[in-house]
């Protein structure tokens, strides 16, 4: 099993880094649109955070495919069980760099309301709760796939 299992995983490392770039491209673009301000261009981020999902959702799907096939294929249901948990807090670091990027407009746009400031810094610490989460399954399932070799 060992060899059709590391093909796999090969695979979910190359859809991880696709994921970051995704992650870094709407950064970069959160930026721009926040330094469009105030007149926000909004129609171009909007196209970009389309984007950036439909990058998301072929991912999703494709990681929830491998996970599928370490479990039947394969017969590796612990491995297939860090791939679902990696998708739910993949599914939360989406969720809470949106909610970040909206905080962030806020505290730009109301700089005197100490509340927008505070909700970032919230946010920025999920964040690292989230993405810490999100390393420790990995590194669960290197290990975890390299006992059997």
């Amino acid at each position: 099993t060992g060899e059709p299992v590391q093909a796999l995983l090969r695979r979910l490392r190359a859809l991880q880094g696709e994921r970051a770039e995704a992650y870094r491209l709407l950064e970069q673009g959160h930026r721009a649109y926040l330094s469009s301000a105030p007149h926000y261009d909004f129609p171009r981020y909007r196209q970009l955070v389309h984007e950036i999902t439909v990058a998301f959702s072929s991912i999703s799907r494709e990681v929830l495919c491998l996970a599928g096939r370490l479990r039947d294929e394969l017969a590796r249901p612990d491995l297939a069980q860090h791939l679902a948990r990696l998708q739910e807090r993949e599914q939360e670091k989406l969720q809470l760099t949106a909610q970040l990027q909206l905080a962030r407009q806020q505290a730009q746009d109301q700089p005197h309301v100490d509340a927008h400031q505070q909700e970032v810094q919230e946010l920025k610490h999920k964040l690292i709760k989230t993405i810490e989460a999100i390393s420790e399954i990995l590194q669960d399932l290197k290990y975890d796939s390299e006992e059997v070799e």
